[in-house]
């Protein structure tokens, strides 16, 4: 079995703080692996309601590109592959029934989630556990002490301290980033002759 903590999650587009704190999580817990298992792009915008989602192919490209880099890192389709949206407790049962010995790596946001969002979570954090990184201001501690779910699985829950350099990177601000460059490239466009692209002058 490969020790690994699966990542679960949009990943749209990855960004610098998805990778650094996967990263520490693995150093912390000495596991083999990182596991990054992105979402549907349709599960994405109809259910967890994000302005726009990359579309599959492109998200498991990108991280795909990022793993090159990055020999503890692994990529897999699984998710991408059902008709439907798996449940985590299902992708991680898929894992181990494929030779993975998984927990559950999670930001604090998705761990706040869960005694109100998420399906089997006690099967999770019992058969699997759960590795925790704070996002923001958080404090994964308080989150589990002040949660009656959490709390009563806590000895299943292993907190990683985060560095603050990444708690507030987020795949929504790279999004909102990438908007406001389109905005402000399609005014300078407008601006200069049709031949012209401003582009090849960056």
């Amino acid at each position: 079995m490969t020790r690994a903590l699966v990542f679960v999650g949009a990943f749209n587009p990855p960004t610098n703080a998805h990778i650094a704190l996967a990263g520490c999580a693995l150093r912390d817990t000495q596991r083999e692996t990182v596991l990054f298992v992105p979402s549907k792009s349709r599960y994405i915008e109809k259910d967890q309601g994000k302005d726009f989602a990359f579309m599959e192919e492109e998200r498991l490209t990108m991280l795909r590109k990022i793993a090159k880099t990055h020999p503890w890192m692994r990529v897999c389709d699984w998710e991408l592959r059902q008709s439907r949206q798996p449940r985590t407790y299902e992708t991680l049962c898929h894992l181990r029934e494929e030779g993975i010995d998984g927990a559950l790596l999670v930001g604090s946001d998705k761990l706040e989630e869960m005694a109100t969002n998420w399906l089997h979570v006690p099967e999770i954090a019992r058969e699997f556990g759960i590795v925790a990184l704070a996002r923001g201001r958080d404090v994964c501690e308080e989150m589990i002490a002040s949660d009656p779910l959490l709390s009563g699985l806590a000895q299943y829950i292993h907190v990683v301290q985060s560095p603050q350099d990444w708690r507030n990177t987020s795949s929504t601000g790279v999004r909102q980033r990438l908007r406001e460059m389109q905005r402000l490239l399609e005014e300078v466009r407008q601006m200069v002759p049709q031949e012209l692209d401003p582009l090849e002058w960056l």
